[in-house]
């Protein structure tokens, strides 16, 4: 489990848990959407449903994975 502190929107400081497997994914998420770690995390924050921010990274790495299958 890798423990991430982070700052996002500018503002606010918090940390994250993610398996290594997740934030790997989600760096490389970052890249190609020409962008950095923290600045897509602040992305998922502001339009995030549930409270929890590390389930919202993982479910978003899910859905971006599942969506790159689906195109193939």
């Amino acid at each position: 489990m890798k423990k991430i502190s982070v700052v996002i929107a500018h503002r606010h400081a918090t940390s994250i848990s993610l398996e290594e497997e997740f934030y790997v994914e989600l760096c490389k998420l970052a890249t190609e959407q020409n962008t950095t770690i923290k600045q897509l995390i602040t992305d998922i924050d502001k339009t995030r449903t549930i409270p929890n921010l590390s389930s919202a990274l993982r479910l978003y790495v899910l859905n971006k994975l599942l969506e790159k299958l689906q195109q193939q």
